[in-house]
């Protein structure tokens, strides 16, 4: 092994005479780069290899490729590449191909090597990689995809790129994406032709053996991709897509007009093909008045190419009544209106479009719990209280059993500061079971501290403590103790502590709360603390290596503390702790006691 890494070093004299030659390193840096390289040869020359250490020295080895580069910039030196460069990336490359050799499943390892190859425009190595990455990841689209992307983007290569789109599709045949780049790529070759064709035409050249195929120019391979796709590739959104990708090309009328056509016939039923019949007409443009366009012209016409996509969703709604659809048609409403415009006219047309839609959805019965929500806002925003009320009111009647609706339709009434609050919250919580109230409850809790007396307000924390469930009452708990304390005081906080003390489960914020309360105290008494936190620990002290910290803390840092009880705290909280919790504890310990915590 070490004649194999002696012979490796010699092989670096070469470049690294040549690096102190012409001035880009000194001796010492020279000296310091094969101490460097020993070390990390030896690292891969083990038998047990480790990804790291490869991963480590063609980290270094870039590196100094960048700083070489630096330096070249710095010194205005650019000639013996060949004898520097090249030699170290011929021996990143060699490294890439060992690891990516011995841990060929890793794809970010072959990532790694490829974008290397496209930071050191190593064209004729990628090709290696790829070809080599493909063979072994067949399994991914995405690097097919990036394979053939390159050769057309980089290399030019149409030829290449299609050969390995259609070698990547026999292994993914119904696999959608690709299906969409191969379409996108074979219009970037007919663009591609197109203006060659143009620039010739336009230079007045004989195109002599260059010979354009007027079908290939007009997008015809294309097309056959997309035939070939439909054949395997069934479902609405795959047609928008390779539609939207047409659309970026001005040469593809007549296959947007197809792949539209196929869209109506086949899809007819699904509310996305629907949706984008509608959106189509605000890009249906109406022909243009000659002279300049006024802001009242341009805001006329908005509106006129709104109503025309509205007229599209009422058909569809007709012909198509279901709650995906109403959804399309209401988010393109609600789209509409919260585009800015000047015109308050075409702000309020909107408006009243957008409610109306709502209205007939509701009215329909296929409005969903979501979009009530949206309705909600949208009518509080445009203050028309009684209307949200009304429709707040519904949607509880339909989502009875949703904690959601009915707290949505408390906040509409709690925010309108309406009379029938309690009754609402009383009627919420014989419609919705149990588990899963603790959202009600918090809400009722927080409106009844501002709203109620203080008496009637404890009775509904008592009451909540006994409804929810033992999970959820922990935060109730929580909310309990923090409200007596800001409206009761201290010796009220410190009675319903004992009380709740008396019924599990706990948090332990539970616990650090009344202990904030007690060091808040001008006459804050240890002994109390303590009392705290050896309730805390007897429910989590075999978990939080924090609190028995804390607690040693306490014991030096407070004038009643008594620093011999450390010995004991400590020796019980080894006991107690589990697992690696043991060590964590032990290290934080002895940082407490050196000073560095």
């Amino acid at each position: 092994m070490a004649e194999r890494i002696e012979q490796r070093l010699e092989d670096r004299v070469p470049e690294l005479e040549q690096l102190e030659r012409v001035g880009l390193f000194t001796r010492a840096e020279i000296r310091a780069v094969l101490r460097k390289a020993s070390a990390l040869e030896y690292k891969i020359q083990r038998r047990a290899l480790r990804k790291e250490d490869f991963i480590n020295y063609i980290q270094y080895e870039i590196n100094l490729l960048e700083l070489i580069k630096k330096r070249r910039a710095r010194i205005g030196y650019s000639f013996k590449k060949e004898e520097i460069e090249h030699s170290i990336l011929h021996r990143v490359h060699s490294l890439f191909n060992r690891a990516t050799g011995k841990w060929k499943d890793d794809v970010q390892l072959w990532l790694s090597h490829v974008a290397f190859c496209k930071q050191w425009n190593a064209k004729h190595q990628l090709s290696k990689v790829f070809s080599t990455m493909l063979a072994i990841h067949s399994n991914k689209p995405a690097l097919w995809i990036m394979a053939a992307k390159w050769e057309m983007e980089t290399r030019l290569s149409s030829e290449s790129a299609r050969h390995l789109f259609l070698r990547a599709l026999r292994f993914h045949p119904e696999c959608p994406k690709l299906y969409q780049e191969y379409f996108r790529m074979e219009l970037m070759h007919a663009e591609k032709q197109r203006k060659e064709k143009k620039e010739f035409e336009k230079a007045k050249m004989d195109l002599g053996e260059f010979s354009y195929s007027e079908e290939i120019l007009n997008g015809e391979m294309a097309r056959i991709v997309y035939r070939d796709a439909t054949q395997k590739i069934k479902g609405v959104e795959f047609q928008l897509a390779v539609l939207s990708i047409a659309k970026l090309f001005d040469f593809t009328q007549d296959l947007q007009k197809e792949i539209l056509e196929n869209l109506q016939a086949n899809y007819a039923d699904d509310p996305l093909t629907w949706d984008y019949m509608a959106r189509r007409e605000l890009d249906l443009g109406s022909l243009k008045a000659p002279g300049h366009p006024t802001k009242q012209s341009k805001v006329a016409e908005m509106a006129r190419r709104e109503e025309r996509c509205c007229a599209v969703f009422d058909e569809a709604v007709g012909a198509l009544p279901t709650e995906s659809m109403w959804k399309c048609y209401i988010t393109f409403c609600l789209e509409r209106y919260n585009r800015k415009t000047n015109s308050e006219e075409l702000k309020q047309k909107r408006l009243e479009r957008t409610l109306s839609v709502f209205n007939k959805a509701h009215e329909s019965n296929l409005l969903s719990e979501a979009l009530y929500k949206q309705w909600l806002q949208l009518l509080l925003e445009s203050n028309l209280s009684e209307k949200a009320v009304e429709v707040a009111e519904a949607a509880t009647r339909r989502f009875s059993l949703s904690v959601g609706t009915w707290q949505m339709r408390l906040q509409v009434l709690i925010q309108l500061k309406r009379e029938d609050v309690t009754q609402c919250f009383e009627e919420a919580l014989k419609h919705v079971k149990s588990q899963g109230t603790l959202a009600l409850w918090t809400l009722w809790v927080e409106w009844s501290e501002g709203a109620n007396s203080k008496e009637d307000t404890e009775a509904l924390y008592q009451r909540s403590l006994r409804a929810t469930t033992p999970a959820e009452s922990v935060t109730m708990k929580e909310m309990y103790l923090d409200w007596t304390y800001r409206s009761g005081g201290y010796k009220k906080v410190k009675k319903v502590f004992t009380s709740l003390c008396e019924n599990r489960p706990f948090s332990l914020d539970f616990f650090r709360k009344m202990i904030q309360i007690e060091k808040e105290q001008e006459s804050c008494k240890m002994l109390h603390l303590r009392e705290y936190y050896e309730r805390a620990l007897r429910e989590f002290g075999s978990t939080d290596t924090d609190l028995w910290l804390d607690y040693v803390k306490e014991e030096l840092s407070h004038p009643q503390g008594k620093p011999e009880n450390c010995g004991s705290i400590h020796w019980r909280a080894m006991k107690m702790l589990q697992g690696e919790l043991v060590e964590d504890f032990v290290s934080k310990y002895t940082l407490l006691q050196t000073g560095h915590l």
